[in-house]
């Protein structure tokens, strides 16, 4: 342990993932310095001040499942866990604007347990629900090799004769939001990722865990839990470069013009950045993130003069509108004056040729049909804000080009999203990435200590079924 504490170690990003190396590093004893070139801590999950209340708004509402079991753990280490709201209850809203409440039921096994509530889905056709039915079991057994030439979601659905219906009001309503990208570019191991480990694994896996405050404030709070072990973060610290030292095993990092020696590095950029830090000796692990795509995601953040619905959520199907959140009152500054929802829209490309005005007169409709109170409600003020890399697109074959958390040289990490996890791009993959790379820190240094947690165990029926990842 002598050695683990003498260790120092270097993190370059602030973002979810470089935050998760840096909490399992600190709590096992590790000298950790982090470094983010912004004055705030988050990366592209982020928030901004709202002028005319001064209170902090997510630019787009962050959510994790009770599948994510990594960023539960992140969350239960650095005591954000009870920020969290936990819905066991989905609220979809059909084109007609029906009402459909989607739960488990306690008197099926998984993975039969969303069966009953599937069934009810009446904007689907009864052939329509069978044949997902039968689609989605055969997506569940489906194995991957990554040698052969992977279709996107879109091409195999249509191969497995889904009805342009069926896409349009069940795979989309699920894949786009929870992949951030269209059913003809998402890659079909993606897809399968989405509904095994999302809704058929586990009875609480579909579960939604939404933040009950700021994501910036989140971020404040798992600062001072770094601090107070004595890890030291950097904010406005902007990093040029990591090198290896001649003199020394050690790297060294350039920040602001000076220079600073760590036993270990993790470069926790975005994919787009990192290749603007690593030495040159890394070019192929650069020329690798040069392939990833991005995918937009757009969130209208609207205030009204009244409340439009009691829910805290709604998926809306079949329109442009995908998600509605909305700020119960207890998180409002001016309850009895506004009300704001935001709506989100992934994969939000083709509103880019689009005038924002006509983009929120078309939101403002999907609110109107679907809950009636809309009618009378009067829009006090409104906010676009689209982030052109809100995420990596998880396109056929992406799997190939995404870089291991292991480097060629023995202590510089990698950590991101976008890096080798398994998982598309959410809070989950990012924290598992920052655990797997403080995970290989740890080893290359003699310490073997489990950092990354295990998924949820998969049932027996699904087991026997063949739906086990």
């Amino acid at each position: 342990m002598q050695e683990a504490k003498a260790a120092s170690v270097g993190i370059v990003g602030g973002g979810l993932a470089g935050l998760a190396a840096a909490v399992a590093l600190a709590e096992r004893g590790l000298q950790v310095e982090l470094f983010e070139s912004r004055r705030c801590l988050g990366g592209r999950a982020t928030s901004f001040e709202d002028p005319e209340t001064g209170e902090l708004l997510d630019n787009c509402q962050h959510v994790a499942m009770g599948c994510c079991t990594n960023f539960a753990d992140f969350c239960r280490r650095t005591g954000i866990d009870n920020s969290f709201t936990n819905h066991d209850r989905l609220h979809f809203f059909g084109p007609d604007g029906k009402r459909f409440d989607f739960h488990a039921t306690n008197w099926l096994p998984v993975p039969l347990h969303l069966a009953p509530t599937f069934m009810r889905l009446s904007y689907l056709s009864i052939r329509e629900r069978v044949g997902v039915g039968q689609t989605l079991r055969k997506l569940a057994r489906t194995q991957f090799h990554r040698k052969t030439e992977e279709p996107s979601i879109g091409q195999w659905l249509r191969a497995n004769r889904q009805s342009e219906q069926a896409i349009k009001r069940f795979w989309e309503v699920l894949l786009v939001s929870a992949l951030a990208e269209s059913l003809e570019h998402a890659s079909l191991s993606a897809a399968r990722k989405v509904f095994v480990d999302g809704f058929l694994r586990a009875r609480t896996s579909f579960h939604l865990q939404v933040p009950n405050i700021s994501l910036q404030g989140l971020y404040d709070r798992v600062q001072a839990w770094l601090e107070a072990r004595g890890a030291i973060v950097h904010l406005g610290a902007s990093v040029s470069s990591v090198e290896a030292l001649q003199d020394s095993d050690q790297l060294s990092i350039a920040v602001d013009g000076t220079r600073r020696r760590f036993d270990s590095v993790v470069v926790a950029l975005p994919w787009r950045r990192v290749g603007d830090v690593l030495p040159p000796e890394r070019e192929s692990v650069a020329a690798s993130a040069t392939q990833i795509q991005s995918s937009p995601i757009t969130s209208l953040h609207l205030w009204f003069d009244r409340e439009l619905t009691d829910l805290p959520h709604a998926v809306l199907v079949d329109r442009l509108s995908q998600w509605v959140f909305a700020r119960s009152s207890r998180d409002r500054r001016h309850p009895d004056d506004e009300h704001y929802y935001q709506v989100i829209i992934s994969a939000s490309r083709d509103l880019a040729t689009r005038d924002r005005a006509d983009v929120r007169d078309e939101v403002l409709d999907d609110l109107k049909t679907t809950f009636p109170a809309a009618n009378d409600a009067k829009l006090l003020r409104w906010q676009m804000i689209t982030e052109q890399h809100a995420v990596f697109s998880v396109r056929p074959g992406f799997d190939k080009v995404r870089p291991a958390q292991r480097t060629s040289t023995p202590n510089l990490m990698l950590a991101g999203d976008w890096t080798q996890t398994g998982w598309p791009a959410t809070m989950e993959g990012a924290v598992r990435s920052g655990y797997m790379a403080a995970e290989a820190i740890l080893d290359s240094r003699g310490i073997s200590t489990p950092v990354v947690v295990p998924d949820l165990p998969v049932s027996w029926l699904s087991a026997l079924l063949g739906m086990a990842p």
